[in-house]
């Protein structure tokens, strides 16, 4: 298995959306309705949100690809966070938002999320940042796991909305200074 990662461009979008579509319910915590998991990924990952998000110069899109199909992404987000909650807990500066991280339900266990991250976090050394932050719920036991064998430590709390839904969230730092926090 060669896997790739590298930035996705335009043309990208329908399949990264489609991508999306089908991870992002599987990061939903039980409870999350039909109707609110289909309204969050009409309006947030359709594949006009990500031919927008693709031209976004605050934005980076990572796509992972084996044989040229498209197997998960990462979306980050250069500068400082916009929710006051995630502001006060997650200190370092400069810092790059994790917006988005998926992987297809098949790549699961693999390793391909592990070369995923590997290029997120090369992507913002090189960008001289100083952390990485994220949102996970804080039913998604799985990604807690994940973020933190990959050195994310957990700093606060933040809410996040799917639909009519407000969920509970886990603010996530990892600092790129050298120390794992």
């Amino acid at each position: 298995m060669t896997i790739e990662v590298d930035a996705a461009g335009i043309w990208d979008s329908e399949a990264i959306a489609d991508v999306a579509a089908a991870t992002f319910p599987l990061a939903c915590p039980p409870g999350t309705t039909a109707d609110d998991v289909s309204a969050f990924v009409e309006s947030v990952l359709s594949s006009e949100r990500f031919a927008e998000y693709l031209t976004d110069p605050t934005r980076t899109v990572l796509k992972v690809t084996e044989n040229d199909v498209i197997l998960g992404y990462a979306m980050l987000v250069d500068g400082e966070p916009a929710d006051p909650d995630v502001a006060r807990a997650a200190t370092l500066r400069p810092t790059t938002e994790v917006s988005k991280f998926y992987v297809l339900p098949g790549g699961h266990g693999t390793g391909i999320a592990t070369t995923l991250m590997a290029a997120v976090v090369e992507r913002a050394r090189a960008a001289g940042r100083d952390a990485l932050w994220l949102g996970v719920n804080q039913q998604n036991v799985r990604a807690q796991r994940f973020y933190a064998k990959h050195g994310f430590a957990r700093v606060g709390t933040k809410t996040f909305r799917v639909g009519s839904q407000v969920h509970a969230d886990f603010v996530l730092e990892r600092d790129l200074r050298g120390a794992v926090r």
